[in-house]
């Protein structure tokens, strides 16, 4: 019999590689704004307009939780990490290609969130995760070689570095969702309180840079759809999923994110692929499997650590001291 906690954790994947399909589609879909649109008003406005409806969908909730001074410190940092992402992805993806921008940006995740686990929770990753981010990291490295020659390489230099900080936020954010929610606080007001905040924090950016949107339906309905669906739906399914599952596998499960967005910039965009960036793809595809169907059941559930470990009875002593000065 499989034990509850493996099958929940097997559970929180789905969502997670749900949300990375539908994140695999927004470099192809900015593309199609027009060249007036720049990427920090791209960023900016699926940020605002997706980080308010996740903030509506739970605003009493979301609120408890930025009032709840146990978890302060890990929202305070989820939302660095969420204002520079959009900024730093968009950006990545203009200067250095829709398929380079996403793989540097996602495959770089991994690694950075393996790095802020070990310093936050002294946490050693397991062989699985090793093996798999190895084998992943390993096909960015394909992709990335093939894709270099076709960009200019002041640019191309740019926005690797860019996705490296875009890879940086994502993991910060990730690990800081999964902390807030240890802290027990459920996925939806977790992702409420963060991107709220975060929502907020770019509205001057939006209002310097965002006039060139509004000037065509085509723009408008482009910046819907990010906002709607790689935004508000994906960022409801990757709370949810992380209710289980920890920020270090998160994101190398959302590796499947850069994979989804090559085959896309190739078949509809028309950028290039040689065959090193193929074989790249494919070790993406085996790592990401490999990680999704054999994760490492001792790895312990979000409610679990909460429950059980130093840092979870510590917050929860910590969550009941904040809230009762917070009736």
């Amino acid at each position: 019999m499989t034990p509850p906690r493996t099958v929940a954790s097997r559970l929180g994947v789905a969502p997670i590689f749900l949300a990375a399909l539908l994140w695999g589609t927004t470099g192809t879909a900015a593309h199609f704004l027009p060249g007036s649109v720049s990427p920090l008003a791209t960023g900016a406005a699926t940020m605002v307009v997706g980080g308010a409806l996740l903030f509506t969908l739970s605003a009493r909730s979301a609120r408890a939780t930025l009032r709840d001074c146990s978890v302060r410190r890990w929202v305070l940092a989820g939302v660095a990490g969420i204002v520079v992402y959009p900024l730093a992805f968009y950006s990545a993806i203009n200067l250095a290609g829709v398929a380079v921008g996403t793989v540097v940006s996602l495959g770089s995740a991994p690694v950075f969130a393996a790095g802020i686990e070990f310093l936050a929770e002294r946490r050693a990753v397991t062989r699985l995760w090793a093996l798999c981010t190895l084998v992943a990291l390993l096909g960015t490295i394909l992709l990335i070689n093939g894709r270099q020659s076709d960009q200019a390489a002041g640019s191309a230099l740019l926005g690797v570095l860019l996705g490296l900080l875009a890879g940086l936020s994502y993991a910060l954010y990730t690990h800081a969702s999964h902390r807030v929610i240890a802290g027990g606080h459920s996925s939806r007001a977790t992702m409420g309180a963060l991107f709220g905040v975060g929502a907020l924090c770019l509205v001057p950016v939006l209002a310097a840079t965002g006039a060139p949107l509004l000037q065509s339906t085509g723009s408008l309905s482009v910046t819907a759809y990010l906002a709607i669906g790689p935004m508000f739906v994906a960022y409801l399914l990757f709370g949810r999923g992380l209710r289980t599952v920890r920020g270090s596998t998160a994101t190398s499960i959302t590796l499947v994110e850069p994979l989804v967005a090559t085959l896309l910039a190739v078949l509809i965009v028309g950028e290039r692929l040689p065959p090193s960036g193929w074989a790249g793809l494919g070790l993406l595809l085996v790592a990401v499997t490999a990680l999704a169907v054999l994760r490492d059941p001792g790895q312990p559930s979000s409610g679990e650590r909460t429950a059980s470990s130093p840092v979870g009875l510590r917050g929860a002593r910590l969550t009941r001291r904040c809230k009762s000065n917070h009736p």
